[in-house]
Protein backbone atom coordinates (compact mmCIF):
# COMPACT_ATOMS: atom_id res chain seq x y z
CA UNK A 1 0.00 0.00 0.00
CA UNK A 2 1.11 3.47 -1.18
CA UNK A 3 2.46 5.85 1.67
CA UNK A 4 -0.11 8.63 0.52
CA UNK A 5 -3.20 5.75 0.73
CA UNK A 6 -1.88 4.61 4.16
CA UNK A 7 -2.76 8.23 5.73
CA UNK A 8 -5.83 8.73 3.73
CA UNK A 9 -7.07 5.26 5.91
CA UNK A 10 -5.77 6.96 8.76
CA UNK A 11 -7.05 10.39 8.51
CA UNK A 12 -10.52 9.01 8.04
CA UNK A 13 -10.58 6.33 10.57
CA UNK A 14 -9.39 8.83 13.26
CA UNK A 15 -12.29 11.47 12.22
CA UNK A 16 -14.96 9.16 12.03
CA UNK A 17 -13.51 8.49 15.77
CA UNK A 18 -13.82 11.87 16.00
CA UNK A 19 -17.42 12.30 14.59
CA UNK A 20 -18.56 9.12 15.99
CA UNK A 21 -17.95 10.70 19.77
CA UNK A 22 -18.99 14.27 18.95
CA UNK A 23 -22.43 13.18 17.53
CA UNK A 24 -24.13 13.55 20.53
CA UNK A 25 -23.63 16.92 21.56
CA UNK A 26 -23.82 17.91 17.45
CA UNK A 27 -27.50 16.10 17.59
CA UNK A 28 -28.50 18.01 20.34
CA UNK A 29 -27.82 21.55 19.91
CA UNK A 30 -30.73 23.17 18.32
CA UNK A 31 -28.75 26.24 16.90
CA UNK A 32 -25.48 27.45 15.61
CA UNK A 33 -23.95 28.82 18.73
CA UNK A 34 -24.85 25.30 20.28
CA UNK A 35 -22.84 23.22 17.94
CA UNK A 36 -19.52 25.33 19.04
CA UNK A 37 -19.18 22.57 21.73
CA UNK A 38 -19.90 19.82 19.46
CA UNK A 39 -17.03 20.70 17.13
CA UNK A 40 -14.89 21.20 19.62
CA UNK A 41 -15.53 17.71 20.92
CA UNK A 42 -14.87 16.38 17.74
CA UNK A 43 -11.92 18.72 17.08
CA UNK A 44 -10.03 17.53 20.00
CA UNK A 45 -11.03 13.52 19.56
CA UNK A 46 -9.85 13.56 16.19
CA UNK A 47 -6.62 15.17 17.84
CA UNK A 48 -6.39 12.68 20.17
CA UNK A 49 -7.03 9.57 18.09
CA UNK A 50 -4.16 11.01 15.68
CA UNK A 51 -1.44 11.69 18.62
CA UNK A 52 -2.34 8.00 19.88
CA UNK A 53 -2.01 6.59 16.88
CA UNK A 54 1.47 8.28 16.52
CA UNK A 55 3.06 6.57 19.20
CA UNK A 56 4.96 3.29 18.59
CA UNK A 57 3.32 0.76 21.04
CA UNK A 58 -0.48 2.25 19.55
CA UNK A 59 1.16 1.75 16.02
CA UNK A 60 2.61 -1.35 16.47
CA UNK A 61 -1.35 -3.01 17.45
CA UNK A 62 -2.37 -1.34 14.13
CA UNK A 63 -2.75 -3.99 11.13
CA UNK A 64 0.25 -4.01 8.78
CA UNK A 65 -1.15 -2.22 6.10
CA UNK A 66 -1.90 1.00 8.70
CA UNK A 67 1.80 1.02 10.09
CA UNK A 68 3.61 4.08 9.54
CA UNK A 69 7.05 2.08 9.39
CA UNK A 70 5.68 -0.59 7.15
CA UNK A 71 6.31 0.46 3.05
Amino acid sequence: MKDSTRRTVRTVFQNAVAVAAGMPLLLDAAGIDETVPGVAVVLGVSAAVTRLMALPLVDSLLPAFLRKGDA
